[in-house]
């Protein structure tokens, strides 16, 4: 245990509606702390998104106490206590129970089914997944309880997992991506035997529902850490798992393209969420189906498939495929298409169809997208150029624009211009 004075959480740092929860536990005669993520943060400086609070009221207890308590939850009860849009997450200690209850709930690869038995704090524990997660912040004298080294481990910036980490892994496969998405948020290093067991088990991701993978996939993407997640989901053979057709696209590479092309869509969302702007996740999953789409079109227009139609028919089937594995809602998987459906039609800017392009709903995502591959080489730079100039030019200049022939002496224009330039360009002179 850590006394007040030897850890640098103050109680002013902490929700007002998270200390109303706390006290009112302790008054009515329970345990009350605050636990996980929140504690973790608080150590480390950083402003907590949510504070947790574990207790030895079991959730009709906790229901008793605050009217404005909902309980939810069938795997394991969870109290939520409504403070507006502010809601404290209270949860019982969870214990073991005896040897043949927690056998019946395994599965056979060992993942656990269910997890409703109440227990004490000293049980609960060893329930939790990291070490540094399972700090407890009492709120009786305002010490930081430690069982399992956390507070060393948080000094280390270590991420390390409680008990054998194959065996936590295959009680459920998803602490996998939450240890990469813990490694990348904090700034720590995963714990050698931790690498070693994702390595031995990413397949088991295989056996997570698809909207649980999808709910995962957005916390993994929509954090500001996408390119540093992205790397590592890769290095450890976890990103393949989730989207296998976009990492066979990457194996083969021209000249850089693929990958660079969502590398720099990464980066794009993670300096968003820098600068506090909205990210919206079906542009990011579009990005990572581009390439697949893509290679799915272009065996089709060689079939004489025509370009829209091949576009179109490439999408069904990439989407087809992926909420297999990401179950992607239907207004998603729609925004996407839509996204990918724009790309061919930028080509046409002759005659009234670009005006009609700037009146479609996903004109200014499809019109990003653009922007994206004509920085990775994926199209022309010129088409991007001529589609940032149309939207800013007035209506004659627009008129002028689409006329008949003009964008094609143009383009040779510029074609020619680059061909003086670069028969004008001195040798280097060898040394």
């Amino acid at each position: 245990m850590y006394e007040r004075s030897e850890h640098s959480i103050s109680r002013t740092q902490i929700s007002d509606n998270a200390l109303k929860v706390l006290y009112r536990l302790k008054k009515e005669g329970f345990d009350a702390y605050l636990v996980g993520g929140c504690v973790r943060d608080l150590l480390l400086g950083r402003e907590p998104k949510d504070f947790d609070v574990v207790t030895n009221a079991d959730p009709e207890q906790i229901k008793k106490i605050f009217r404005n308590c909902r309980l939810i939850g069938r795997r394991f009860r969870l109290a939520h206590v409504h403070f507006g849009r502010e809601v404290i997450e209270v949860a019982t200690f969870r214990g073991k129970g005896d040897e043949q209850d927690e056998k019946q709930q395994l599965n056979k690869e060992g993942r656990l089914l269910r997890d409703n038995v109440y227990g004490t704090i000293e049980e609960d524990v060893w329930r939790r997944d990291f070490t540094v997660n399972a700090l407890y912040y009492n709120i009786k004298d305002y010490s930081v309880v430690d069982y399992v080294g956390g507070m060393e481990d948080h000094k280390a910036s270590t991420l390390k997992l409680i008990g054998d980490p194959e065996t936590r892994f295959r009680e459920d496969p998803v602490r996998m991506l939450r240890a990469v998405r813990f490694a990348v948020k904090l700034g720590f290093n995963l714990d050698p035997d931790c690498q070693k067991a994702i390595h031995t088990t990413s397949t088991l991701l295989e056996s997570i529902p698809s909207a649980r993978l999808y709910d995962e996939v957005l916390k993994l993407f929509l954090s500001g850490y996408a390119v540093q997640t992205f790397e590592m989901l890769r290095h450890y053979g976890l990103f393949q798992v989730l989207f296998p057709a976009t990492e066979k696209s990457l194996a083969v590479e021209q000249d850089g393209f693929p990958k660079l092309f969502l590398i720099r869509a990464l980066q794009n969302s993670d300096n968003r969420t820098a600068e506090g702007k909205t990210v919206t996740a079906y542009f990011l999953l579009a990005a990572f189906l581009w390439e697949p789409v893509q290679t799915i079109a272009r065996e089709m227009i060689k079939k004489g498939v025509p370009e829209y139609m091949a576009y179109q028919d490439a999408a069904n089937e990439a989407v087809s495929r992926q909420v297999k594995l990401t179950a992607m809602p239907k207004y998603i998987t729609t925004a996407m298409r839509e996204v990918w459906g724009l790309q061919p039609k930028f080509n046409a800017r002759v005659g009234s169809k670009p005006s009609r392009l700037l009146t479609h709903p996903r004109f200014r995502a499809g019109y990003d997208f653009l922007l994206l591959r004509a920085e990775t080489d994926g199209v022309d730079s010129e088409l991007a150029e001529w589609w940032t100039r149309y939207q800013s030019a007035n209506e004659n200049e627009q008129r002028k624009m689409t006329q008949p022939g003009r964008n094609n002496q143009k383009k040779s224009g510029l074609k020619r211009n680059f061909r003086r330039a670069s028969q004008n360009k001195p040798k280097a002179t060898e040394t």
